[in-house]
């Protein structure tokens, strides 16, 4: 790929034949427009094309590119569309997770740009949640299963230095992101909080290197996590759990990749009800991949203190921007329910003082 194009609006059809042939040998593209858009962390559009000749490349394309405003400098400094273009690239083909089929990855290292081409989900008669709506307990057991396969492969050492040798180590500092989006959210939106979630943030703002630190810890060995597993994140193919995102992974305890999904992607309700039998299963479907034994209970006090961390997760809802869609404030304001009500079921602040924090 010789170019990453600045926006979807800047993708002809010339431009998409090239990206596409390495994948579609023989691919020839007549014309391709923007059908629909949305404005997330990154700009999302969705492509229709015309071919003279398809080459197995599919009629729509899910596009995935920095976002055109204010924010592109800074999401472009994370790296995150850069390791979900490698994820693509090098692990996907080697997991039995389900995720979006790649049909072209194009990045600058240098620039922090990239281009993603994915599969339409849509398309494929998949389906993704508008915030509210939690995965079932049910499917919620299946994708723990599909963690539980992702981190005990990359916990032995020679397998991730052969394999994932290039995905980071958990950050020692989120340059003052993190503090700055919960500082505003604090000053300017406290009344929207719990109380609960403000002292977990006033907490962060002013000891977040120690709070980076606990969370990248914990009972299971360092392994590859998705890092972002919540509801939006996630996608539903006729019953199998699908993972999108994969723009946080990281290095990091495949405790704390579970304990969040449970936390962000259940209703507050089923999570109530089903969350212990649930780490339970995710524990023994690590045991039956050959993995070392975890005591539930310091699983669950792990869970409890990967609980706070949904705080950092929320630095940019509880900014609750004027210009939101409301199809995005609907589902910013689900997450941060769920986040809120981890964090008092579990006694998120009472487990980090447990930890003397």
């Amino acid at each position: 790929m010789t170019s990453i194009p600045a926006s979807a609006d800047a993708i002809d059809a010339a431009w998409l034949q090239q990206a596409l042939a390495p994948r579609h040998p023989g691919v020839r593209v007549r014309a391709v427009r923007v059908t629909a858009r949305q404005q997330w962390t990154n700009a999302h559009a969705w492509l229709a094309v015309d071919y003279h000749e398809p080459a197995g490349a599919p009629p729509t394309l899910f596009c995935k590119l920095l976002p055109a405003d204010a924010r592109r400098a800074a999401i472009a400094a994370t790296g995150m569309g850069l390791r979900e273009g490698l994820f693509y690239q090098r692990l996907a083909p080697r997991l039995p997770l389900r995720v979006p089929e790649p049909h072209a990855v194009g990045a600058g290292p240098a620039s922090g740009e990239f281009v993603m081409l994915l599969e339409d989900l849509v398309a494929s008669g998949c389906s993704v949640s508008d915030g509210p709506t939690g995965i079932a307990p049910a499917a919620a057991a299946r994708a723990l299963e599909d963690l539980a396969g992702l981190h005990v492969r990359f916990e032995e050492p020679a397998r991730r230095a052969r394999e994932a040798d290039w995905v980071a180590a958990p950050p020692a500092s989120d340059n003052g992101y993190g503090a700055a989006m919960l500082r505003y959210g604090l000053e300017h939106h406290r009344e929207r909080l719990s109380a609960r979630f403000a002292a977990i943030a006033e907490l962060y703002i002013a000891q977040g290197a120690a709070l980076l630190r606990l969370w990248a810890e914990g009972p299971a060995p360092l392994t590859v996590i998705h890092g972002d597993a919540h509801i939006g994140n996630l996608f539903d193919d006729h019953g199998r759990t699908g993972f999108l995102d994969w723009g946080m992974m990281q290095l990091g305890c495949g405790l704390r990749d579970a304990s969040y999904f449970l936390t962000m992607a259940l209703a507050p309700a089923d999570r109530r009800a089903n969350e212990r039998a649930l780490l339970r299963h995710y524990l023994a479907a690590r045991e039956a991949l050959g993995a070392a034994r975890i005591g539930f209970d310091e699983a669950w006090l792990a869970h409890r203190l990967y609980a706070s961390y949904a705080v950092l997760a929320c630095c940019q809802v509880v900014t609750f921007p004027p210009d939101a869609t409301p199809k995005r404030r609907v589902f910013a304001e689900s997450l941060l329910a769920r986040a809120e009500a981890a964090i008092a079921d579990l006694e998120a602040r009472e487990a980090l003082r447990e930890l003397a924090v």
